[in-house]
């Protein structure tokens, strides 16, 4: 029997891009990357786990700021080279920004307008969670 993470096309750094999306609503939240790891323990778990390329390590959504992405269902499209996570996003955060999505930019008149509030401040969110 293949296994299901041998179907998937990984890029050259082993790694495919992965929406998170509102499993409700819909809306994207963000994209991340996942490596065969990652992709592995967000299954087992339940929760998504993502590959941090900047920090080159697992990154557990969530375990900074509190706003973990509980998993619902997972997609693979047609090429077999991007999945989609529908998570109930906890907090209604998911940008690092304290907006709910971090598509919160809109390309109006020949420029990028920001339409989403912040719904908490980024400091605030980080250092609650520093002292747990």
């Amino acid at each position: 029997m293949t296994d299901w993470l041998d179907e998937i096309h990984w890029n050259e750094d082993g790694l495919v891009p992965a929406i998170a999306q509102d499993h409700k609503t819909g809306r994207v939240l963000m994209m991340a990357w996942m490596n065969r790891e990652s992709l592995a323990l967000t299954a087992a778990e339940q929760r998504a786990i993502y590959w941090s390329r900047s920090r080159g390590k697992l990154w557990r959504k969530g375990e900074e700021s509190g706003h973990v992405q509980k998993l619902h269902e997972l997609r693979l499209d047609c090429d077999a080279d991007v999945i989609i996570l529908l998570v109930e996003q906890l907090g209604g955060i998911a940008c690092h920004t304290g907006r709910e999505s971090c598509f919160y930019r809109v390309f109006e008149k020949g420029a990028w307008q920001t339409v989403d509030p912040v719904l908490k401040d980024p400091h605030a969110i980080y250092q609650e969670h520093k002292h747990e």
